[in-house]
């Protein structure tokens, strides 16, 4: 067994990618309690297991959050919306082994200084009351440190990487430093969920309805454009580095074969801001994802995150439906020239 194996390991969040964690250290043969806020999907979960779509049900401990104590010695893969990270971060000792693996970044978590960090390349949709998760789009789970880290805390992380590659749900790829990959992934969500979730369409809409692709190329380029002027590192997630994907976006007629191309892998694939318009009382990740770029820019322009981060506060602030025409008031809303 690998060396967290007699430690309590606890998954926070039985959503989408905490479900396919729980399901893939159970799976492995490794112990796991699942805990989430949602007392029906608790209900569900012990009454009928947790499974993924395509695969056997498993039967494993999961609590609500208010039946949840830390041990002091203990893992804890944080998979929860970053909204909720204050009240659990208030709950954890500094003794536990902590691995978000979230989107987005939250300034109260990065003060805790954890040693590792997961970034999840496939896209996965659970239920809203049930345990039961489905992966619309295949992908990686990276894993890394984001700091120097201590002996025990690589024999950690590499134990963990081990056990969940072992059930063979999802890839999960070691790798020297995390930052890198969180900052892509921020790239593209920070341009993908805002745009999807205001609209009430599908990811895949963004390539294939005119302005909503002219937004998501035009946020692209200007979070790529962010992260470049703060000197952030970047990696490679899926076929092009960032680098890369800004050229193509910069070159005549090929944005639109890259959308031909990528258009079929977004197609049916789960926004998880979607539900945040809904629900929630209108919270969502947009701080730790517009807010972020935003922040990283301080007086570099930014024209169109603060424009989408503006219209999120006010679809949110209202209890405003997602509608389409959202998208064409951001447009209205830019200057001359950020579209073209």
């Amino acid at each position: 067994m690998a060396d967290f194996s007699d430690k309590p390991v606890f998954i926070l969040g039985a959503g989408g990618i905490g479900t396919a964690l729980a399901w893939s250290l159970t799976r492995s043969g490794y112990p796991v309690t699942l805990v989430d806020a949602n007392p029906l999907k608790v209900a569900e979960g012990q009454k009928n297991g947790i499974s993924v779509d395509g695969y056997e049900t498993l039967q494993i401990p999961i609590i609500t959050f208010k039946e949840w104590v830390a041990p002091p010695e203990s893992f804890t893969l944080l998979c929860t919306k970053t909204y909720d990270n204050s009240v659990i971060l208030a709950r954890l000792p500094t003794s536990t082994f902590v691995v978000p693996i979230q989107n987005g970044f939250d300034p109260e978590l990065e003060l805790r200084d954890h040693g590792c960090e997961g970034i999840a390349s496939f896209v996965s949709e659970c239920q809203r009351d049930c345990p039961v998760t489905r992966i619309t789009r295949p992908g990686s789970l990276h894993i890394g440190s984001r700091r120097s880290l201590t002996d025990d805390e690589c024999s950690n992380l590499a134990s963990l990487a081990a056990a969940l590659g072992a059930a063979k749900l999802f890839t999960v790829e070691c790798v020297e430093d995390i930052r890198p990959y969180k900052a892509t992934k921020l790239l593209y969500n920070a341009a993908i969920s805002p745009l999807a979730a205001m609209a009430g369409v599908d990811n895949g809409e963004l390539l294939s309805d005119q302005l909503a692709k002219a937004l998501f190329f035009a946020l692209l380029l200007e979070n790529y454009a962010i992260l470049r002027h703060a000197k952030i590192p970047l990696a490679r997630i899926g076929p092009f580095h960032p680098d890369t994907v800004s050229l193509i976006l910069r070159t005549p007629w090929l944005p639109a074969l890259m959308a031909m191309f990528f258009r079929p892998s977004l197609h049916g694939t789960y926004c998880s801001m979607a539900p945040d318009f809904l629900i929630n009382q209108g919270r969502t990740e947009i701080d730790a994802y517009t807010g972020h770029l935003i922040r990283l820019a301080g007086d570099f322009p930014c024209p169109l995150n603060r424009a989408v981060l503006s219209l999120v506060g006010k679809v949110t602030g209202e209890g405003l439906k997602p509608q389409r025409k959202f998208l064409q008031h951001l447009a209205e809303s830019l200057p001359k020239g950020i579209l073209h």
